[in-house]
């Protein structure tokens, strides 16, 4: 199982120096990833929580990390594609593959938040065929020297768009529906469960997503299974406690089960802990915190 870490991108500890520290102590100590998350907009009074109040651009974040770093992937989970047309975000990824030096993981997401929605300008409805083409469009991108395109949603004149990547970052698809889990075994190269997934029941979902990979001809061990781990770090022994929220060695014995369950890639994201990803945090207790935490949960 490979093992990553989130870096500080919501709430008072999303710094730049703190994004930098938690990064390059990742690489230091082994992690195979550093991962962020996207965040467009909070509607006023939404009960969501803390931790989606204030939250850094991602691709920004990944592409200032790959200058600090130099063996740790950088992966965001998830990007939501209706936010962005394919021509504009296949630019932004091939240049951040580029830069980093082909380090990138794409989660791609269809989005919830129908304000986010509004402010982008495009419909909440009918997303999901609206992701399936922007993927497709994203690949020509990358890939094909002229690309013409007339879709439902999207449509390229013939064009070049140049450089292209010289690796295809892999694009991993989000979504817990089980349309979108057939559509990550159709379409892509594995899938990233939601913060509020079911860690219990994760399986299930994998064999899902496996099921659909197999129907379509396609080899279902070659697919990766991230679980955003939302890790909270608290006193052992709690009665009925959650998935990875618990002592360190706790949580390393579920890593260990969702290991067992099918789970390839597990990273730790206390951004989702309201005591560090929030605004209102101290920022150096939670630094404190999290530098404990990349110590103890390490590879």
């Amino acid at each position: 199982m490979r093992i990553g870490f989130a870096v500080p991108v919501s709430g008072s500890w999303a710094t730049p120096a703190n994004m930098v520290r938690v990064a390059r102590r990742a690489e230091e100590l082994g992690y195979h990833e550093v991962w962020t998350f996207q965040r467009l907009l909070y509607p006023q009074g939404h009960p969501m929580g803390p931790v989606y109040r204030s939250v850094h651009d991602p691709v920004v974040t990944l592409s200032y990390l790959a200058g600090v770093t130099t063996r740790v992937r950088l992966g965001v989970a998830v990007l939501n594609m209706p936010f962005a047309s394919p021509a504009m975000l296949a630019k932004q990824l091939t240049s951040l593959q580029a830069v980093s030096g082909g380090r990138l993981d794409v989660g791609l997401g269809l989005g919830w938040l129908p304000e986010e929605f509004a402010a982008s300008g495009v419909p909440f409805e009918r997303r999901g065929r609206r992701g399936e083409e922007f993927i497709h469009v994203l690949r020509r991108l990358w890939s094909e020297e002229v690309v013409e395109h007339k879709g439902e949603f999207y449509e390229l004149p013939p064009v070049h768009q140049d450089p292209k990547p010289l690796t295809q970052p892999p694009i991993l698809l989000g979504g817990g529906a089980e349309v979108a889990l057939r559509r990550a075994g159709r379409l892509a190269d594995g899938w990233i469960s939601a913060s509020r997934e079911d860690l219990d029941r994760i399986d299930e979902k994998i064999y899902i997503v496996k099921e659909a990979a197999r129907a379509a001809g396609r080899d279902p061990g070659a697919l990766r299974f991230v679980t955003r781990g939302v890790t909270r770090i608290r006193s052992a022994g709690a009665a009925g406690r959650a998935a990875l929220t618990g002592s360190f060695e706790e949580i390393r014995q579920d890593v260990a089960r969702l290991e067992a369950k099918g789970v390839t890639d597990v990273f730790h994201d206390l951004n989702f802990d309201p005591e560090i990803g929030s605004p209102d945090a101290d920022p150096e207790e939670s630094m404190r915190r999290a530098e404990a935490a990349l110590e103890a949960l390490a590879p």
